[in-house]
């Protein structure tokens, strides 16, 4: 492994990005965020990205200036427009929003649309749960997963997050997509020559399979089954007929330069526990820390990530060879058109 500090990772990857066609700004916003999921532990929305948006960026897929606009529609809703480009820059500007109205209207909601991948979902609502307040964040992303019944890949995997203050400690995070195992596992199994669980997804006929291959021509399988998949239509319907996204059946892929623009929507919703709970909130949070710390074996969701992060910022991030070749050559030259 090449190891690289996380701010030397950063800039290798805004380099990177530039080169393959976005603005500064917009490569700066995707590469902290990626930079944020590597060190959290969540390679998958991480450096791994890199050569994908890259090819993106340059086949016109990303739109790399794009500039995100908000619209204010009511005293705490906002709509944004991404333009097409990367999903980062307009969560930037969504949070910057609802830091404004949250204290002032109590709750205030941000609907983005023109979107594009979310990355590690549990980072928006962090930054907002570091300044006081609570938040939940969903996405639509492109087909996966079967509606209940059914057999063809219609809902995305669609990611939620939410994230609370605690007193005296970095915010609980809970972050989590609907599909039963990520699609990169599935891959990683495919590459690797092995078997999957025949509970991760089903055959393009409907029927559980052990073959990487038949689940990727085929569906993901929800968590929970049909509560699963009801909460990812649930987020369909946040994500694309509220926030005015595709929905997950007419997204192109986040991973290929296939297609037009995938066009997704994300919806955020901030709360100020001031507003609803007074001075009690922080102590009612403590309860829960309390009641957490007694049960032996427990723990809050997120800690692992936690200890990940902290782990990078003392030891730096761990690069596949590979990938750190990739990335240095992207830096240097962008993708070849």
């Amino acid at each position: 492994m090449i190891t690289l500090l996380p701010a030397d990772a950063e800039g290798l990857v805004v380099r990177a990005l530039e080169k393959s066609g976005a603005s500064h700004v917009n490569a700066k916003a995707a590469a902290a965020a990626l930079i944020a999921a590597e060190m959290d532990g969540q390679a998958g929305h991480g450096l791994s990205r890199v050569p994908g948006y890259a090819a993106q960026l340059a086949a016109g897929k990303i739109a790399g200036a794009a500039q995100p606009e908000a619209f204010r529609t009511r005293s705490g809703v906002f709509r944004i427009d991404a333009k097409l480009g990367f999903a980062y820059p307009a969560l930037d500007l969504a949070i910057a929003c609802l830091l404004s109205a949250a204290p002032e209207c109590g709750i205030a909601s941000a609907a983005i649309f023109h979107s594009h991948h979310i990355g590690q979902a549990g980072r928006s609502v962090e930054r907002l749960a570091d300044h006081g307040l609570i938040a939940l964040v969903v996405s639509n992303t492109p087909q996966a997963m079967a509606f209940h019944g059914g057999k063809r890949a219609m809902l995305g995997t669609n990611p939620l997050a939410f994230a609370a203050p605690l007193p005296g400690r970095a915010p609980l995070v809970i972050d989590l997509s609907l599909s039963l195992v990520a699609r990169a596992k599935i891959v990683a199994a495919q590459k690797a020559g092995r078997d999957i669980p025949v509970a991760w997804a089903t055959a393009a006929d409907g029927t559980p399979t052990s073959d990487p291959n038949a689940a990727l021509a085929g569906a993901l399988l929800p968590a929970g089954g049909a509560k699963g998949a009801a909460l990812a239509l649930m987020v369909e319907i946040l994500c694309g007929a509220l926030a005015g996204g595709q929905f997950g059946w007419e997204a192109s892929s986040f991973l290929d330069t296939g297609g037009a623009a995938p066009s997704v929507g994300q919806v955020l919703i901030a709360f100020d526990p001031a507003a609803f709970s007074g001075a009690e909130f922080p102590d009612r949070m403590t309860a829960v820390l309390t009641a957490v710390a007694g049960e032996a074996g427990v723990r809050l969701p997120g800690d692992r990530r936690l200890a990940s992060r902290e782990t990078a910022l003392r030891r730096g991030l761990g690069i596949a060879p590979e990938l750190h070749t990739q990335l240095v050559e992207l830096a240097q030259r962008g993708v070849l058109r």
